[in-house]
């Protein structure tokens, strides 16, 4: 199962997956199994190693002025953790990375990335890296589209979206919950559950649990 997300990762596309395990080979890439809540980064250190979530989910969190933990980003299998930090030589983690259930994860050194080897598919690799590290940019950019918004419903609708236009529908479901979804746009989770009530009252989505169907 952990060959099969590794290959539908962005970072391994285009090379066969027969060749997988001598490539994790050369690159010294290490597993690692995480319990719930447990913490894969801590905010402040430094990153040198891309992790890969094997199984399970994860999530990003940054304490703001005032002490609160905000949700920057929710990580699910196949997803990066400090793809961003381990090419950047050095910067501190701005966030602290929790496990949400039982992770299992693949740490890959990036300086052994960075550095070619016997592997004939490493010029591969090293596009896919650049490809990679574009798309987390843009996940951050996606989050950010949706904090800008000045009203709560402004940011529930940006980010239900969102996640229609990745589905390609205006029916699908999100990978969170209330708690994690309130923590995800920066609201009250009783506010957030008051408009969604308004939203559905008004039309404009209908939803059960994590189900959501737009109507706009």
């Amino acid at each position: 199962m952990a060959e099969n997300v590794l290959h539908a990762t962005p970072l391994f596309q285009g090379i066969p997956k027969g060749d997988l395990a001598l490539m994790l080979s050369c690159l010294s890439a290490t597993r690692r199994e995480f319990p719930r809540s447990a913490t894969i980064v801590e905010e402040g250190d430094l990153v040198p190693n891309i992790a890969i979530l094997l199984s399970g989910t994860a999530r990003s969190l940054k304490t703001d002025s005032a002490g609160k933990q905000v949700i920057v980003t929710l990580i699910k299998p196949g997803g990066y953790i400090g793809i961003l930090l381990a090419a950047s030589h050095g910067r501190a983690s701005p966030v602290t990375v929790q496990a949400l259930e039982n992770l299992a994860v693949l740490f890959i050194p990036m300086q052994n990335i960075l550095t070619r080897c016997d592997c004939p598919h490493h010029t591969k690799l090293l596009s896919n890296l650049l490809d990679a590290v574009a798309e987390k940019a843009l996940l951050l950019h996606d989050r950010n589209d949706c904090l800008i918004r000045p009203t709560i419903r402004d940011k529930v609708l940006t980010f239900l979206l969102e996640f229609a236009h990745k589905a390609g529908s205006h029916s699908f479901t999100i990978p969170m919950g209330r708690d994690a979804m309130a923590g995800y746009l920066d609201v009250d989770r009783s506010a957030l559950s008051r408009e969604l009530s308004w939203m559905k009252r008004d039309g404009l989505i209908d939803y059960k649990r994590n189900w959501f169907n737009l109507r706009i």
